[in-house]
């Protein structure tokens, strides 16, 4: 049995971070799914960019987009959707047999609304409504200004993935915000199943102290912050808080392992897969990682539920001069500007592009 079979029999989703039209056309994503037990995927603006510049299989569909007059950010989202809404088609046996729990695809929002409550609300509702499938998640970045509007899409009936979470108190306040949306929906007489994950990005806290702390705590602190996140997580959901929407039919918010690839090349290219496993979470991995592990990787041990011995590796990291907080913010902040980015770098291509396209016409 492969290893990813083994994770996915254990309680855990596997979702592939990564979306191409390539790998819709030539039957990959078809593979990884009967062969590598993946259940789900996500997407992001540095995935598009890279898929755009490195493929010709969107050529036909940015040429259709001129005829119709689009371009920029209109253009970006009617070959994302395209793309998502296939990719969601495929998931969709998986979604209506395990009820809405799994099979989801996700689509983020513009990265430039990232601090910008009322139009990261208005997207997701343009978004979501444009796509017409029930398994599209909206990304919404938990920034402060993004928790009212997770809370108000909750509210709405749009299922959310909360991205650019980074600790425990970042997952908290997602949570927070999740279950606000939640318990306005029941005191309103609605159906309280919304789906949603809470994105925690793992490999950017390593590479962030990279050369800055002793050796025997390399590639340590993404997973003692992710353990320690866990235990919070595993409290939330026996909280009373939660056990009561529970009883009126809510669905729980599903932790998600993000920025699960490894970084450093002297490190396992499978380190986080297999320190991650851990029931009713999800894992998304990078399409690398995936085949990695579903060639050799292996199961070995189950996250503590109480988190393990994080607390005393976590004092290592304060001796050490590492400020967890402060790190925190700052990736976060590091994150939604690494997006804005990508963002800019996928306009100017889909530009070129249809340049291009233009003068080849």
């Amino acid at each position: 049995m492969k290893a990813t079979q083994e994770l996915h029999d254990l309680g855990q989703s596997l979702w592939l971070d990564n979306i191409t039209r390539d790998l819709l056309n030539n039957g990959t994503l078809e593979h990884y799914i009967k062969d590598f037990s993946v259940t789900g995927l996500t997407s992001n603006p540095t995935i598009f960019d890279h898929a755009f510049k490195n493929s010709t299989a969107y050529d036909a569909g940015i040429r259709q987009s001129q005829s119709q007059g689009k371009s920029g950010e209109p253009l970006f989202f009617s070959l994302a959707i395209e793309d998502l809404v296939r990719a969601a088609d495929m998931f969709r046996p998986i979604y209506d047999r395990t009820n809405g729990v799994d099979g989801w695809v996700s689509l983020e929002v513009s990265p430039l609304l990232a601090y910008d409550t009322g139009k990261t609300l208005a997207a997701a509702k343009e978004l979501h409504q444009y796509a017409g499938r029930p398994n599209l998640l909206i990304k919404i970045p938990g920034t402060k200004e993004g928790l009212p509007a997770i809370e108000e899409a909750i509210f709405a009936g749009i299922p959310i993935n909360v991205t650019l979470l980074f600790s425990r108190e970042h997952y908290l306040a997602a949570a927070d915000a999740f279950m606000r949306g939640v318990e306005r929906r029941i005191e309103a007489g609605l159906n309280p199943q919304v789906g949603s994950v809470a994105s925690v990005f793992v490999s950017r806290w390593d590479g962030a102290i990279a050369g800055k702390v002793p050796t025997e705590l390399n590639n340590k602190l993404g997973l003692v912050v992710a353990s320690q996140t866990y235990k919070a997580y595993r409290e939330v959901l026996a909280s009373p808080r939660w056990q009561r929407v529970f009883n009126e039919g809510a669905r729980p918010q599903r932790l998600l392992w993000a920025s699960t690839g490894t970084k450093d090349p002297k490190a396992s290219d499978v380190l986080y897969i297999k320190a991650l496993a851990a029931p009713n979470t999800v894992n998304t991995m990078p399409e690398g990682t995936l085949n990695a592990f579903a060639d050799h990787g292996e199961i070995s041990h189950i996250m503590a539920t109480d988190g393990g011995n994080y607390e005393s590796i976590l004092r290592q990291f304060v001796q050490a001069g590492i400020k967890i907080d402060a790190l925190a913010a700052q990736l976060q902040d590091e994150g939604a500007k690494s997006f804005v980015k990508s963002w800019s770098e996928l306009m100017e291509v889909l530009s070129s592009k249809t340049e291009s396209l233009k003068k080849a016409a």
